[in-house]
C-alpha cells in the first residue's frame, strides 16, 4: 500500500481519536449537542485510545520507528488542533460519533 494512502488513514484515525478523547468531556458533548444528558465517556475514551495506537502502527508500517514517533506526536498535535478549532466553530460536526455511540449504549440498554 502506498504510504501515502497509510499516513492519510493515521492522519484521520488521529483526528477521530482525538475527536473521540474530546467528546468523552460532558461540556465539549453539551457543546456537540450530541443526544443524551453524559457522554458514554469510557467507550469514548477506549475508542479514542484504541485509535490512536491504529495511528502510530501506520505510521510505524511506514517509517523507522524514530521517525515514525515524530510523525505521530505532530499528526496528534494537528488533529488536536483541528478538533480543538471544529468546537470552537462548527461543533454539531462533530456530533456523528457522539450519536453512533449513544444509540449503541441505548441499544445495549446501558
Amino acid at each position: 500500500m502506498p504510504d501515502a494512502l497509510l499516513l492519510t488513514l493515521a492522519l484521520g484515525a488521529s483526528c477521530a481519536g482525538q475527536a473521540c478523547l474530546a467528546l468523552s468531556l460532558e461540556s465539549h458533548w453539551r457543546q456537540a449537542g450530541a443526544p443524551g444528558r453524559r457522554p458514554p465517556a469510557v467507550r469514548m475514551r477506549a475508542t479514542g485510545a484504541g485509535l490512536l495506537v491504529v495511528a502510530l502502527m501506520l505510521c510505524l508500517a511506514v517509517n523507522h520507528p524514530s521517525i515514525a514517533a515524530l510523525v505521530w506526536i505532530m499528526m496528534n498535535a494537528v488533529a488536536a488542533t483541528s478538533v480543538a478549532a471544529t468546537l470552537a466553530w462548527r461543533p454539531a460536526w462533530l456530533r456523528a460519533p457522539g450519536r453512533l455511540l449513544a444509540d449503541r449504549r441505548r441499544a445495549e440498554g446501558v
